[in-house]
């Protein structure tokens, strides 16, 4: 057969083919792929792509013009996190959570929606000065925006400034259990247990402990909840929390959704990559703004110097070259972890990173990881210095734009959990 058919087949207008019909479709396409069997897929597929059925009658099959489908888009996230007013953050802060916010509001589904919190009433588990509260709350909100956090992109908020907050805890509390609250490990590391194993009862050891410190993780449960949230991103230390609150919501669900649709979203635990980054002087114990000596940590906005003098003083060990063993070398791993962390493009994982450095001695390796930070965190001390020095009347008009936009979404999920559990008004207006 010669290829008149397959040049045929390629010139004629396929909303024209379908006019004349299936059989006539089958016979064309069928005589093109024995004129030449390796086009046929590519023909069928040029056919196929112009036009579909869409009515059939005794008579005739008409066609229409099929549009490009796109698919669905993925489902929408709603995305939780929240960090105490504790000044300035460190490294720790900065590579455990905060990058991480930045890049689920840079790189995340375009549909997500995302509420990150300065948690101030958790700050108050313990006792705080007024007046550095207020210096605290702010450093923290010009840190979020000098990271890369941005008011057009995520709701950025004070925990404080939404009243539901602390209405749901109340709500909550009255379902959660005092036996696991009591087995919180972040409560109990706090806590040398007495005998009856009861946080209530004082000791010499717990008497300074609040009632805010143990039930804390349930106003946690209440700020995720609030908000229908899907996924929180957090720290190891803080899954235990997590999963509390799945605990408190399936709970409530249980009892109030009375086979309905769920009426708290159960949300995901979404674990940071980073690994913990321990303290400066004391590697056996992570990174922390309440450590005594200030040398144990390096603040995002740290000058140049101020870096290389913190890492020059780092505990390290007496041992020749660089390798990665948390349990033998907790110093040197801790510096390889940083620079890992930090640049994850220098090698594959912060064991390789090891052995790309074995042979440089323990001043080699702190002056190379001070680099490193520094030409990180060059653009948010940048930035920071900007907002901080004159950039205010933005910041605060973010602030209340974002704050507006998380009491209007709290204070709705409020009133529903009200009114599922009978709390409405007893005299309805007229």
């Amino acid at each position: 057969m010669s290829l008149q058919t397959l040049h045929r087949a390629r010139a004629a207008p396929a909303r024209a083919l379908f006019r004349l019909g299936p059989s006539y479709l089958r016979r064309y396409s069928q005589e093109a792929s024995e004129a030449a069997p390796e086009a046929a897929p590519e023909i069928a597929l040029e056919i196929a792509s112009e036009a579909t059925p869409t009515q059939t009658t005794p008579r005739q099959q008409t066609f229409k013009i099929r549009k490009d489908k796109t698919p669905p888009p993925p489902p929408r996230r709603t995305i939780f996190s929240g960090i105490q007013p504790t000044g300035t953050p460190h490294l720790g802060n900065y590579l455990g959570a905060l990058r991480q916010w930045v890049k689920l509001q840079d790189e995340g589904r375009e549909n997500d929606k995302r509420f990150f919190s300065i948690v101030d009433w958790h700050a108050i588990t313990v006792h705080q000065n007024p007046a550095d509260l207020v210096r605290l709350r702010k450093e923290m909100l010009v840190s979020l925006i000098a990271v890369g956090l941005d008011f057009d992109k995520s709701i950025i908020f004070e925990q404080s400034s939404v009243p539901a907050h602390t209405a749901l805890m109340w709500i909550l509390s009255c379902r959660a259990s005092m036996g696991y609250l009591g087995r919180m490990t972040q409560w109990k590391s706090k806590l040398a247990p007495p005998a009856d194993g009861s946080p209530s009862v004082p000791t010499p050891q717990n008497d300074a402990l609040k009632l805010g410190l143990f039930s804390y993780p349930v106003l946690q449960a209440a700020d995720i909840l609030l908000y229908n949230t899907t996924h929180v991103p957090v720290g190891e230390d803080q899954a235990q929390h997590i999963e509390l609150t799945r605990v408190l919501a399936k709970g409530f669900n249980d009892v109030y959704s009375a086979g309905k649709r769920r009426f708290f979203s159960i949300p995901q635990t979404m674990l940071s990559p980073a690994k913990r980054i321990m303290d400066l002087r004391n590697p056996a114990v992570k990174m922390s703004k309440s450590a005594p000596n200030p040398s144990s940590r390096i603040l995002i906005n740290d000058s140049k110097d101020i870096i290389h003098q913190k890492l020059k003083s780092a505990v390290t060990d007496s041992i020749e070259g660089v390798s990665y063993d948390h349990q033998e070398r907790p110093g040197v791993s801790n510096l390889v972890d940083i620079m890992y962390y930090m640049n994850e493009s220098v090698a594959e994982s912060p064991q390789e990173l090891a052995k790309d450095m074995k042979l440089l001695s323990m001043r080699a390796l702190k002056e190379k990881v001070a680099d490193t930070v520094d030409e990180n965190l060059r653009d948010v001390r940048e930035r920071y210095e900007e907002i901080l020095g004159a950039q205010q009347a933005k910041l605060r008009e973010g602030l209340n734009q974002s704050s507006r936009k998380a009491n209007l979404q709290a204070s709705n999920k409020l009133k529903e959990t009200r009114e599922v559990m009978g709390l409405v008004p007893i005299i309805k207006e007229s």
